[in-house]
């Protein structure tokens, strides 16, 4: 039978859910769900069923099920079709069922054993779509080609990778009788949801490791209720992955205090705290023997891990040793936060005047309102060098130092902010003004892009003083950096990206260092991954707390928005209010600091949290804080 030969209408239906109470359609003539509500402090009205009749709709991504829902499929109806199998059981893996049961009984036995739900994740932009090849009478027996378009896949650490290009996806099913009764022998390796159901199942989470002695997020997906393989609720799944390792893309740059072989206890399904706040975590006989110095390190991984993961408060972790009870280290809040190795709050913002000049402002914070400082020439030499015109700038972390690129785009140099005295030489030219704005890490070195044809690239100044190195950037593939942003964590670097066409896409590179102190290798930016797919142009973009990006562009067809995107390039907040008109953005790692942006009407604009919008100084463009 050829693949355009389609079931007929009502073996192909599309998943919809309507409110009810608590009622199980379906019955030998077509598949059917139970769904029960979830109740936060108290049981929801309504739940929310599937009907077995109906002409065939693809359920679009927008018309998501609330969070609190539980669904839950039903199982097979006696002697049902081929097509109702296929659509029970794609209609089962969406289920919050523990092991995911309902879903294997429409699988043959040794399938359902088989079968492992959660060694990986496909997600699909919209529904699946369902083609008999084989029918009934084929000898080889009814096989079910399931296609859609492939939106991002989850592997075994959890760690989400956006598709790009369009994908498909595809997958058979092999249908065979067993005691009469159609069962499928083949299903597919992990699950295959649609971003709605993924939203509903999935919630993104951060994992913490180490690199140059800083904490590094790593952004993974747990699901929200118990894992259908290990049941693990979803703090002990977090753990379990920390323990577990850095993602692929992250793990050739970061380190784990926890030593190999480290896990928890056997048997351990659920961590929760106690009443003073603290969480306690049982590790194996790998995990527990380490001495202080190291426990520490894995203590503050996990207590940011998990701080990351709820909103409860956790002022305390504590690791305990193979029996459960005994002690084997643990770190409080002000501890952690010590071994973590943060940036430090900044103390201004700077942003290039109407008379384009380096100013900063100091950001007062009491318990009623946040107010802004007059703002005050930067000090230094910009300070005294009248004729100088500064078009963009970077500030050191410790605000010790500014990089500052020349209004017409030819110079970069970098100056003290600590003490007078006159311009420095330019460190790097550019023929024809074509230098981006440039970006400070956390180790000191600068970056910068060069958007001239004939020295075309990204560009390191080591510590910020000496020759600039040009860098290596795999994958870019004839693109041109017009922007760039190094994480505060110093492991990873945003850059917008200009192809044909003249249309911008944000970026996310990985930075190698050579790992023998003294190796004269170059350092490289490796495995390019999109970071903001949903857009189709990025204008502005900006690091922000806890490992996220915040992004200005436009979706296909929508108009400009500001909204927070993980690292890995999945959404996670609905845009910032009233975000139109903004050519550049700046947040810091602080989360009390405001958003500060540059506005085409307004100039420099400031969102403090939970705030509007502030008109902070007319006429002013590039805001930065350090880094």
């Amino acid at each position: 039978m050829e693949d355009a030969e389609r079931a007929p209408a009502d073996a192909r239906r599309a998943r919809t859910v309507r409110p009810v109470r608590g009622v199980r359609r379906g019955g030998p003539g077509g598949i059917g769900a139970v769904l029960a509500c979830g109740a936060v402090g108290a049981l929801l009205a309504g739940c929310a069923s599937m009907p077995d009749r109906g002409e065939i709709r693809r359920v679009d991504a927008a018309q998501g099920v609330d969070s609190q829902v539980r669904v839950f499929g039903a199982p097979p109806a006696d002697k049902a079709s081929p097509a109702d199998i296929v659509d029970g059981f794609l209609e089962a893996m969406t289920s919050d069922d523990p092991q995911l049961a309902t879903a294997r009984k429409y699988l043959t036995e040794g399938a359902a054993k088989e079968w492992k739900p959660g060694s990986a994740v496909t997600v699909l932009s919209a529904g699946l779509d369902r083609v008999p090849v084989h029918g009934e009478r084929d000898p080889e027996g009814p096989r079910w080609k399931v296609t859609g378009k492939k939106l991002a896949t989850v592997d075994e650490r959890s760690a989400y990778q956006p598709e790009t290009g369009g994908k498909r996806y595809e997958e058979f099913l092999q249908l065979v009788q067993v005691d009469k009764q159609w069962r499928i022998a083949t299903p597919p390796s992990g699950l295959v949801l649609s971003e709605s159901d993924f939203q509903r199942i999935y919630k993104p989470v951060n994992k913490y490791y180490f690199a140059g002695g800083k904490l590094v997020a790593d952004p993974v997906y747990v699901r929200q209720r118990s894992d259908p393989d290990s049941r693990m609720d979803p703090t002990t799944q977090t753990v379990q992955s920390l323990l577990a390792g850095p993602s692929k893309w992250l793990g050739p740059v970061v380190s784990t205090a926890f030593p190999t072989g480290a896990a928890l206890r056997e048997g351990t399904k659920s961590l929760s705290y106690d009443g003073q706040n603290t969480l306690r975590v049982p590790l194996n006989e790998k995990g527990g023997n380490v001495g202080q110095p190291q426990c520490q390190k894995m203590a503050t991984q996990l207590l940011y891990t998990v701080r990351d993961l709820t909103a409860s408060r956790l002022d305390r972790v504590e690791l305990l040793r193979p029996d459960g009870r005994s002690s084997l280290c643990w770190v409080t809040g002000s501890t952690a936060s010590v071994l973590a190795n943060r940036p430090p709050s900044p103390e201004h913002q700077y942003y290039v005047d109407k008379d384009s000049k380096l100013v900063r402002m100091v950001l007062n914070v009491n318990a009623e309102e946040q107010q802004q400082d007059k703002p005050e020439p930067a000090p230094g030499p910009l300070a005294t060098a009248a004729a100088f015109k500064v078009g963009s700038a970077a500030v050191t972390y410790d605000e010790k130092r500014a990089a500052v690129v020349s209004d017409d785009g030819h110079g970069l140099y970098v100056v003290t902010l600590t003490t007078a005295g006159q311009m420095p030489p330019p460190l790097l030219n550019s023929k024809t003004g074509k230098l981006t704005a440039p970006s400070w890490d956390a180790q000191g070195d600068l970056w910068i892009a060069d958007l001239d044809p004939q020295t075309q690239g990204l560009y390191r100044i080591p510590g910020g003083t000496g020759a600039p190195q040009k860098v290596d950037v795999a994958g870019l593939d004839g693109g041109k950096i017009t922007a760039l942003k190094a994480s505060p964590d110093g492991v990873r670097l945003a850059l917008l990206v200009e192809r044909e066409g003249g249309r911008k896409n944000l970026y996310l590179g990985r930075i190698e260092r050579p790992e023998v102190q003294g190796d004269a290798s170059p350092l490289s930016v490796r495995e390019l991954r999109p970071a903001a797919p949903q857009m189709a142009e990025v204008t502005a973009m900006s690091w922000a707390p806890r490992g996220r990006l915040l992004v200005v562009g436009r979706e296909s067809g929508g108009v400009d928005q500001a909204r927070y995107m993980l690292a890995d390039g999945s959404m996670v907040a609905a845009s910032l209010p009233g975000a139109t008109g903004l050519s550049a953005i700046a947040a810091a790692e602080d989360e009390a600091k405001p958003v500060v942006a540059s506005s085409t009407e307004d100039g420099i604009v400031w969102l403090p949290p939970g705030a509007q919008w502030r008109t902070v100084a007319a006429g002013g463009r590039a805001p930065v804080y350090p880094g």
